[in-house]
C-alpha cells in the first residue's frame, strides 16, 4: 500500500463532545466539498442517537491528512453500549481520549479508558471546551493522570501527550495560551504518536469481525481489521468461530472500504485497513473471516456477561392490535433474536410461555433504546420490570448481585437528602468533595437493584439540577431486601375515556398520569396513590347536568398538569405485578393481570404460599 495507516479510536463521555470533533476533523481534512452541506453530528446517524444526543452504535470514518489515512472509530460513551467498545477497540492502535474542561474525566470516560489501557493502546488526552467560562483545564490534566494511575496504566501509557482544543471552534493547541488556529496539531499527533498497524502482509487473508449489520441489498455485513494478507472480489472465504470450529464457506461479493463518511467499493483491500465484507449468512461478531488454507481462529476480547434481565411479551390488553402492525409473537421473537444476532452485549432466550421471551442486557439505557426502536418498526409490546441477574460464588455458595459505582455532583443543599435516599437503597458512599461554584462530589457503590428507578426520584430530589453517572463496578455479596416504590397505584375500573371532571376530583387522592379524553381500561394505571396500597377508580362518569344555573353552583376545573412518564420512567415506576404497554403511538401502564378479582386470588394464593 503507498499511503500509511493509522487507525484510532475516540473516547469521551457522553456529551463530551466527541462527534462534533469528528466533524470538525472531516471538515478540515477536506473530506467535504465547500458547498457541500453536511448535518450537524454528521456520525450520529440513527434516529435516537439525533434525539437524545448520546452515540449509541459504534460508526467508521476515514481521512486524508498529507500521506496518511487515518481511520476513526466513534465509540459510544455510554456504559450501557459496553459491548460495542470492547470489540471496537481490537481495531485500532491508539485512542484519541476528550474529557470536559470543566467536568474532568467522569465515569463512562473511566470505563473505556480502563479497557484501553488494558489492552496496550497508547492514549493521546484532549482536553475539550477550554473556552467554557467554568473550564479549569490544568486540575483536568491532574485528574487524568490520576486517573491513569488508578487504571494502572505502564509508564509509557502514563507519559501522554495532552492538547487543549475547542471542537466546536474547530482549533487544538499544545499549550493553553497557544495560537488557536485550526486541528493540524491533532492530525500531526496521531501521524507521530500512534503506531503504523501490525500486520503480517505475507501470511494468508484473517480478519475478525467487530461490527455487524443488515443491508437491504448486500444482506449479513460484516465489518474488521484486516490483521494479515489481502482479500480480493470473489476469492473464496472462510469462516472460523472462537474455538476454530468451521462457521461456513463463502465468496467475497463485495469489498467495501470507509472513505469520509461514505463507502466505497474496492476490487481489493490490504492488511491494517478497516473493511467491510459481504457475501456470508452464518458469519457473526467474534468470528474470524480468512483464506480457506487458515485453520486457528485469532483471539478475540471477551465480551462481559449482562446484569439485568427483562421480559418482552405480546400485547393481550383489550386495545391490542388497534395501534401497532406487528404484534404477532413469531415476528417479535425474530426481530429480538436479530438484534441479540448483532449486539453481543444483548442475549435473548424464550420465556416460560410461547408469547414470552427473556431479553438480558447491560442496563435500562441499553433495553429502553431497543423498546423505543421496535415501537417505532410498529411493535406491539408487553415489558415487564428490569430484573438484575444474580450469580453463586463457587467457593462459598454465597449468592452474589451486580453493584455499580455511582458518581453524583449535586448542589450543596441537597446532598443530605441524596446520602439517605442512596442508604436507604443499600448504597455505601466511598468519597465525598466540594467541586466548586458551591457543588459536592459523591461517589457511591451500590447494588444495581437499589437504583432501578432512582434517576426520576434524584431528579425531583435535586430540582433538576443534580448529575448521576453509573458505572458497573463487578459481583458482591447480596445486600439483602431493597425497598421498593414506597406508594400504590390508582387504577381504572373500567372501559372508555377519562373526563376532566373525575380526573379533578381524584387530584386529592394522588398524583394523575393520564390525560382528559385518554382511552383507559380495566386494571390500567391512572395516577400515584399517595398511600401504600393500590386504589381502583370510576374516571367515566363525567359531571352530571341539570336545568338549575344558580350563581357559584358550578364549579370550574382547572386540572394540575398531569405527569406523564417517558419510556425510561415507566419501566422504572413499574412493580413486579405491573407492566409498560408499547404501542407505536401510545406507552400505558397497567397491572399483569387486569380483572381485579383473579389478581386478589393470587395475591391469596400468594400469601397463602
Amino acid at each position: 500500500m503507498t499511503t500509511k495507516l493509522r487507525n484510532i479510536a475516540i473516547i469521551a463521555h457522553v456529551d463530551h463532545g466527541k462527534t462534533t470533533l469528528v466533524d470538525v476533523l472531516l471538515r478540515q481534512s477536506g473530506q467535504f466539498r465547500e458547498n457541500q452541506h453536511v448535518a450537524e453530528r454528521v456520525m450520529d446517524s440513527n434516529d435516537l442517537e439525533k434525539e437524545r444526543g448520546i452515540t449509541i452504535l459504534a460508526k467508521v470514518t476515514s481521512l486524508m491528512w498529507k500521506d496518511t489515512r487515518i481511520n476513526i472509530v466513534d465509540t459510544p460513551g455510554h456504559a450501557d453500549f459496553g459491548g460495542e467498545v470492547e470489540r471496537i477497540l481490537s481495531m485500532v492502535d491508539g485512542v484519541v481520549i476528550l474529557v470536559d474542561a470543566a467536568e474532568g474525566a467522569l465515569p463512562q470516560t473511566k470505563f473505556v479508558s480502563g479497557k484501553a489501557l488494558k489492552m496496550g493502546l497508547k492514549p493521546i488526552v484532549v482536553i475539550n471546551k477550554v473556552d467554557r467560562p467554568d473550564a479549569r483545564p490544568d486540575e483536568v490534566h491532574e485528574e487524568v493522570f490520576d486517573l491513569f494511575v488508578a487504571l494502572e496504566a505502564t509508564d509509557q501509557q502514563l507519559d501522554f501527550p495532552i492538547l487543549y482544543a475547542s471542537g466546536r471552534q474547530g482549533w487544538a493547541s499544545k499549550t493553553l495560551g497557544g495560537e488557536q488556529k485550526d486541528l493540524a496539531p491533532l492530525f500531526d499527533l496521531i501521524c507521530e504518536y500512534v503506531p503504523e498497524p501490525k500486520v503480517e502482509e505475507n501470511k494468508p487473508f484473517s480478519m475478525l469481525v467487530t461490527m455487524i449489520e443488515s443491508n437491504p441489498y448486500l444482506g449479513r455485513v460484516c465489518t474488521g481489521r484486516i490483521t494479515s494478507g489481502s482479500v480480493k472480489m470473489n476469492m473464496p472465504l472462510k469462516s472460523l468461530g472462537t474455538d476454530s470450529s468451521a462457521v461456513e464457506n463463502f465468496r467475497a461479493t463485495k469489498i467495501l472500504a470507509f472513505r469520509g463518511i461514505d463507502r466505497e467499493p474496492l476490487d481489493e483491500a490490504f492488511a491494517g485497513d478497516i473493511i467491510s465484507l459481504a457475501g456470508m449468512t452464518e458469519t457473526t461478531v467474534t468470528n474470524t473471516i480468512c483464506d480457506v488454507a487458515v485453520s486457528e481462529a485469532l483471539y478475540s476480547v471477551p465480551i462481559d456477561p449482562p446484569t439485568i434481565s427483562m421480559s418482552f411479551a405480546v400485547n393481550n390488553g383489550p386495545f391490542a392490535g388497534t395501534e401497532g402492525t406487528k404484534v404477532t409473537s413469531r415476528m417479535i421473537r425474530d426481530r429480538l433474536f436479530k438484534e441479540a444476532e448483532s449486539n453481543v452485549a444483548m442475549k435473548v432466550k424464550d420465556g416460560q410461555t410461547s408469547d414470552t421471551f427473556e431479553v438480558f442486557g447491560r442496563g435500562e439505557l441499553q433495553m429502553s433504546v431497543l423498546i423505543e426502536t421496535m415501537r417505532r418498526e410498529g411493535f406491539e409490546l408487553l415489558i415487564g420490570r428490569p430484573r438484575v441477574l444474580y450469580k453463586t460464588d463457587e467457593v462459598s455458595g454465597e449468592r452474589l448481585e451486580p453493584f455499580e459505582e455511582v458518581v453524583i455532583d449535586v448542589d450543596q443543599e441537597h446532598s443530605g437528602t441524596v446520602v439517605q435516599k442512596m442508604a436507604i437503597r443499600k448504597g455505601e458512599m466511598m468519597s465525598m468533595a466540594p467541586s466548586g461554584a458551591g457543588k459536592v462530589k459523591m461517589t457511591f457503590i451500590a447494588p444495581t437493584r437499589g437504583l432501578i428507578g432512582y434517576h426520576g426520584e434524584f431528579l425531583t430530589d435535586t430540582r433538576g439540577t443534580g448529575i448521576i453517572n453509573r458505572l458497573f463496578h463487578g459481583y458482591g455479596p447480596f445486600k439483602g431486601n431493597v425497598e421498593g416504590r414506597r406508594v400504590g397505584v390508582l387504577l381504572a375500573m373500567g372501559t372508555g375515556e377519562a373526563t376532566e371532571y373525575d380526573l379533578w376530583k381524584l387530584e386529592e387522592r394522588g398524583i394523575i398520569m393520564v390525560l382528559p379524553g385518554t382511552k383507559v381500561y380495566e386494571g390500567m394505571i391512572v395516577g400515584e396513590h399517595n398511600r401504600d396500597n393500590d386504589l381502583p377508580v370510576n374516571i367515566l362518569r363525567g359531571k352530571k347536568l341539570t336545568n338549575v344555573r344558580a350563581s357559584g353552583s358550578d364549579e370550574s376545573t382547572k386540572l394540575i398538569p398531569p405527569r406523564i412518564l417517558t419510556l425510561e420512567q415507566s419501566i422504572t415506576f413499574i412493580n413486579d405485578d405491573e407492566l409498560v404497554e408499547v404501542t407505536p403511538k401510545t406507552l400505558r401502564l397497567r397491572k399483569a393481570i387486569l380483572d381485579p378479582n383473579a389478581r386478589k386470588r393470587t395475591e391469596k394464593m400468594a400469601e397463602a404460599g
